[in-house]
């Protein structure tokens, strides 16, 4: 079996106007990487899909649903929800990512392929219930983790957020939920805001929310020692039967939107990390799902090194 790619064109029809840093020229830039090294010609390939609004209501309400398609099709330049810049197409496009990641997580659950990784616009893990922000407008993680436990009896799901920003909405959607696993780590303070470590989770998930918040010019030691000291133990008494990651590449030394210093190889130990616990609770399943990154030669550069370790580590 092979890493199995969620890439397509359609990606690029989400437009977010000059100068902003979450635009089309991100998936030219990862995608132009992921070629030079030969890991578009090996890999499987995963077709993206129009989620339908049912499916999106597993983790988003009908009104927030409904508001974004009305705002969108009355030629709205961003949501009014937040800071979310949208165009006529986004949200047909937001659809397509949300469907083609749970694509990918049928591919994966079905054995089709070992691992996958999907290139979706827009982002979406600052996205939460009832709220897109962030430059998000559905979150495709949290509706791939439901998912997951609803088409395929998945019962405990890992979401581990390597991204610069705190992944606000997956938090608020699965924060009394402890079938949810998701722990972040994150540049504090920084937007948005949350993410303290005292943030737990309440409820049925009291426990099962780990954030870990440092400050500006953390790096290696104190991200993957995180991962290491803090996600690996919890995992061995949570025991998840899928691992979803929240790839964020802002988290990468010389991104313009964070102040983190990971290099190329740090993503090639994180990545390693979360699937050797992969291996040995969930037998290997790995989604690995696109967020932030804002430098066009670090996302293509730390996207080739995940995708590359996904496929040979």
């Amino acid at each position: 079996m092979a890493t199995a790619l969620l890439l397509d064109n359609i990606y690029k029809q989400h437009l977010t106007g000059p100068g902003h840093p979450e635009r089309p020229e991100r998936y030219d830039a990862l995608r132009a990487g992921l070629e030079r090294d030969g890991l578009v010609r090996d890999a499987k390939r995963i077709a993206p899909r129009r989620a339908n609004e049912e499916e999106i209501a597993i983790c988003h309400t009908r009104d927030y649903i409904a508001l974004v398609k009305r705002e969108i099709g009355r030629g709205a330049h961003e949501l009014s929800t937040g800071d979310t810049s949208v165009s006529p197409r986004s949200y047909d496009v937001a659809l397509e990512a949300a469907g083609g990641v749970m694509n990918a997580v049928d591919s994966v659950i079905a054995g089709g392929a070992t691992n996958a990784f999907c290139a979706v616009r827009p982002p979406g893990h600052h996205a939460n219930a009832v709220r897109g922000m962030g430059f998000c407008i559905f979150n495709n993680v949290a509706i791939a983790a439901r998912y997951a436990q609803k088409k395929h009896g998945i019962s405990r799901v890992l979401i581990a957020d390597w991204d610069v920003h705190h992944g606000n909405g997956t938090q608020d959607i699965f924060y009394n939920d402890g079938s949810v696993y998701f722990f972040s780590t994150h540049q504090s303070p920084w937007y948005p805001g949350t993410g303290k470590q005292d943030e737990t989770g309440e409820g049925d998930g009291n426990g099962t929310t780990a954030n870990c918040p440092l400050p500006a010019g953390s790096g290696r030691a104190a991200i993957l020692g995180a991962f290491r000291e803090l996600l690996k133990p919890e995992m061995d008494k949570f025991q998840p039967e899928l691992v979803l990651i929240s790839a964020g590449f802002d988290s990468r030394l010389g991104d313009p939107l964070g102040q983190f210093r990971l290099t190329d190889e740090d993503f090639a130990d994180l990545t390693r990390m979360l699937m050797d616990i992969a291996d040995e609770h969930a037998a290997g399943k790995v989604v690995s799902v696109l967020e932030g990154g804002y430098s066009l030669d670090g996302l293509s550069a730390g996207v080739a090194t995940h995708v590359n370790t996904l496929t040979h580590a």
